[in-house]
Formats: C-alpha cells, sequence, structure tokens
C-alpha cells in the first residue's frame, strides 16, 4: 500500500473542485494499492471554494483542508501543503486539471524504479497564450545562465516527491520562498515524465503578466548574485571608456587645438550615468529588501482552521 499525498493550492477555484475529486477518484479507483489523500489549501479564496471543497467525499479519497487565514500566495499555500502532507509520495497539483491525474501512474512507476523525484514536463504550451509561453522560455534560458541550481525547462511545480525529499524542504527556513528553486536545489535522484498541458476546466488563470514579472524577479533575486556582480563589470567598462574618451580630447586639444564643445555631450553623460545608477540602486533595492524580509523571521503562513476527514 503506497499513500500518496496530492496538495492542491486553491484561490477562487469553486467551479473546478468537483470536477476535479471527480477526475482523481476515477484515475485511482482501479489502484487499490494507492491510497489518496487529497490536500486543499484554501488561500484567501473569497468565493465558496472552502465549502466545496468541505464537500468533496469520494470513495477511496481522504480529504484534508487547510484553511489559511488570508491569500498568502501560491509559494506559502505549496509550502503548507508540504508541512501537512503526510504521504509517502507528495505530489503538488493544480485544481484547474491542466496537470492530468493520469500522470501521476506514470511518475509512480518511475518512483518505483527508484527515483525520488519525478518531473513532469510539459511538451507544449497551447492553452496558454503565445507571449506568455516565449516569456517562460525565455526565463528558464536567463535563469539557467546566472543561477545554480539550474531549473529543468517547461517545467512547473507539478511533479512527484519521495518523502525524504518532502522532508528536505522542510528544513529551508527561507520566507521568500521561489520553490521551483527550492525543488531543484534540494537535488536527489531525478527523472520526468512529458504530459499535454490540458485547457482549464473551469475558471481563469489569477497570474497577470505584473505578478509573472514580479515572480521572475523573485526567481532570479532568490538563486544569483549576478545582477548585483554585474554592475562591477559595468562600471570599469564605463570608467575605462571615460579614460580613453579624456585622452582623445587632451590630444585634440593639445595637438590639434581643437575646440570641443561639451553641453550635448555632457548632458548625454550625465543623463546616461544617472540613469545607470538608478538602476543598479534599484537592484541592490531588491536584494536589501529581501534580506529585510527575511531578518523578520515571520512564518509563511498562517492557519485559520483544519478540517479533515475522521
Amino acid at each position: 500500500m503506497v499513500k500518496l499525498s496530492l496538495i492542491v493550492p486553491v484561490l477562487n477555484e469553486a467551479e473546478a473542485i468537483g470536477p476535479f475529486a471527480d477526475r482523481v477518484a476515477g484515475v485511482f479507483a482501479p489502484h487499490p494499492d494507492i491510497a489518496v489523500e487529497l490536500v486543499f489549501v484554501n488561500d484567501g479564496s473569497s468565493d465558496a471554494s472552502l465549502a466545496a471543497m468541505l464537500a468533496v467525499k469520494k470513495p477511496g479519497l481522504r480529504v484534508r483542508v487547510i484553511d489559511l487565514s488570508r491569500n498568502f500566495g501560491k509559494e506559502a499555500a505549496l509550502t503548507a501543503g508540504l508541512q501537512h502532507a503526510g504521504g509517502d509520495v507528495v505530489v503538488p497539483i493544480d485544481v484547474d486539471l491542466q496537470h492530468p491525474p493520469e500522470v501521476i501512474l506514470e511518475m509512480l512507476a518511475k518512483w518505483r524504479e527508484g527515483y525520488e523525484v519525478v518531473l513532469g514536463r510539459r511538451t507544449d504550451r497551447a492553452s496558454e497564450p503565445w507571449a506568455r509561453g516565449k516569456l517562460a522560455a525565455l526565463f528558464y534560458r536567463l535563469h539557467n545562465r546566472i543561477a545554480s541550481p539550474q531549473i529543468p525547462e517547461n517545467v512547473g511545480d507539478f511533479r512527484l516527491m519521495d518523502r525524504r525529499v518532502v522532508e528536505a524542504l522542510r528544513q529551508l527556513p527561507e520566507s521568500q520562498r521561489f520553490m521551483k528553486g527550492l525543488f531543484a536545489w534540494v537535488g536527489f535522484r531525478t527523472a520526468s515524465v512529458d504530459y499535454s498541458c490540458a485547457p482549464r476546466v473551469a475558471g481563469r488563470s489569477r497570474f497577470s503578466g505584473w505578478k509573472l514579472w514580479n515572480f521572475a524577479i523573485e526567481g532570479v533575486t532568490s538563486f544569483s548574485s549576478y545582477p548585483l556582480r554585474v554592475w562591477t563589470y559595468l562600471g570599469i567598462l564605463v570608467s575605462l571608456a571615460a579614460f580613453v574618451f579624456a585622452v582623445i580630447v587632451i590630444f585634440q586639444v593639445l595637438i590639434y587645438g581643437i575646440d570641443v564643445p561639451g553641453y550635448a555631450s555632457l548632458f548625454v553623460a550625465v543623463n546616461l550615468l544617472g540613469g545607470m545608477q538608478l538602476i543598479g540602486i534599484g537592484i541592490m533595492g531588491e536584494y536589501l529588501g529581501r534580506n529585510y524580509f527575511e531578518s523578520k523571521r515571520r512564518p509563511v503562513y498562517l492557519v485559520r482552521h483544519i478540517y479533515e476527514d475522521p
């Protein structure tokens, strides 16, 4: 008997919860050797999501609902799910059924071969806007070029993790959490299975372009100091260029007596260097802000109530 915990973050997904539970129950009904626990994490939903989660009653499914005190974000909801999941293997999965539950059976087969992490790798992004898919690919390339450890491309939170991996993740103390990076950081023996990302069964995505941009910044600053280091090299480059330009001006004045007009060049130089300094200060502010929030040592989330089947 294998105990499987599915971590399901929920934010205003009342219409999707019923179809999700039906699909999961149908997938695992022919496998009595797999005991399924649904760990719903209610991330401050303002609709009827909590009532829909509590109404889930399916043979073979044990339901636990972690009701957070407010909306803390998906990364915090995943953290709450990892803290409360009791399975031998744990799988974070979206309630909108873009992650097909059938793929979990393939993941379990890989786990039985000895792999401790089995990644769900998307083979297409047809259900997403074209621009979002391209920007996601660009983010993965940029992150993997400047940060360590590398994040597998086209892999989200949908993955199977052995109990040892979950216990390792529970030891990580940071408050500002980029879960894709943390999943990669802990390591362990890893395999992957491919799947096609399906359209949402109901509702709409809560990730706007602005949220995704901030999420990307969070990912880069969590696992790389390259944005800070690059300004050292940029400063050296600008200083060398200024020195070369100064030598040219002195040569022109002393040898040829050329009068060098300065208003336009001075205006451009001041604005260019001022803009560069402000960008550098902004990047330093991102890292300083992370240290500020980490130093407070606030909990990642707060639980209002835990509902679970007897």
